[in-house]
């Protein structure tokens, strides 16, 4: 995708096909010409002369060349040198926003999220704008560690996606970033069935049902709930806490029966002769009522 909207960006000046003939060609001009200035890609050592001699197109085809040649570092560095020699044209606004395409893809997230948010601050109202504001979300995404780390990134990118979503909902930006929003939802409940884990097998029992707990309550559309109702069955029951257990049953049975959790769950209350059901007046009853009125899950 990104590749794509990298090729989709810089077509509006220079062609992929069209920069390297041009790249070609000003490195063959007689007298030094660019010679120097490409001779690191075609192995010439003419002396270079100053940056500020060449044009803004002639810049911006070096960087095109890096980008199409997977140079992504070199080519970051050439799109910074047209905003900085030639700030506030046309060509200065396209090589912003491929700058921070190129430090993406070069995995300098930090770079990417500065060229991007300068992109959205100098022209909010670009059509562009929308492309900006996912890379910036992007490059918080593509930093979410294993679920045993911190997750402070993910908050921050579930943050930046959802201003995807909600600021260019008809976009392909506000599609792609619904899809990514879930997938971190899902890791940061991950995380809490992660904890809750490491409590119960130490027979934590009460920490580990606040963890679950969360799932539950927090996460309910993610991929987590069936096993949290698990563990949940688990702890109660170890707490000798029965009508909790049998509650937790009851609302695995009643939205994932099919699933090896509850058959799980179905067996373990049944070894202590109970069996799933809403029972009492704790904050699972409560739940379950609110789902068998359609207001759950």
């Amino acid at each position: 995708m990104h590749a794509h909207r990298q090729g989709k960006t810089g077509t509006r000046v220079l062609k992929g096909a069209a920069t390297l003939a041009l790249v070609a060609m000003l490195a063959g001009c007689s007298g030094g010409g660019l010679g120097g200035f490409f001779g690191n890609v075609f192995g010439d050592d003419r002396e270079t002369k100053p940056i500020e001699e060449y044009t803004a197109e002639e810049i911006f085809a070096r960087a095109e060349y890096d980008a199409e040649n997977g140079d992504y570092d070199d080519a970051a560095k050439w799109y910074g040198e047209v905003e900085r020699v030639y700030p506030y044209t046309q060509l200065a606004k396209r090589a912003l926003i491929m700058q921070a395409f190129a430090h993406h893809k070069d995995g300098e997230y930090e770079l990417a999220r500065a060229a991007a948010q300068r992109f959205v601050d100098f022209y909010p109202g670009d059509e562009d704008a929308g492309y900006a504001t996912y890379l910036l979300a992007l490059s918080y995404y593509d930093q979410i560690e294993d679920v045993g780390r911190d997750q402070g990134l993910t908050f921050q990118a579930l943050q930046a996606l959802r201003d995807v979503i909600e600021l260019y909902p008809d976009t392909e930006y506000a599609r792609s970033a619904i899809l990514k929003f879930d997938l971190a939802y899902d890791h940061l409940a991950a995380k809490e069935m992660e904890i809750g884990r490491y409590y119960l097998k130490r027979k934590h029992y009460a920490a580990a049902t606040n963890r679950f707990r969360v799932v539950v309550e927090q996460f309910q559309t993610t991929t987590q709930t069936p096993e949290a109702l698990h563990r949940l069955v688990e702890s109660y029951l170890s707490l000798g806490l029965t009508e909790e257990a049998q509650t937790a049953g009851a609302i695995l049975g009643h939205n994932f029966q099919s699933t090896q959790w509850y058959e799980d769950s179905y067996a373990l209350l049944a070894r202590n002769g109970l069996q799933p059901k809403a029972s009492g007046n704790n904050w699972l009853a409560a739940i379950y009522r609110q789902m068998i009125k359609g207001e759950w899950l």
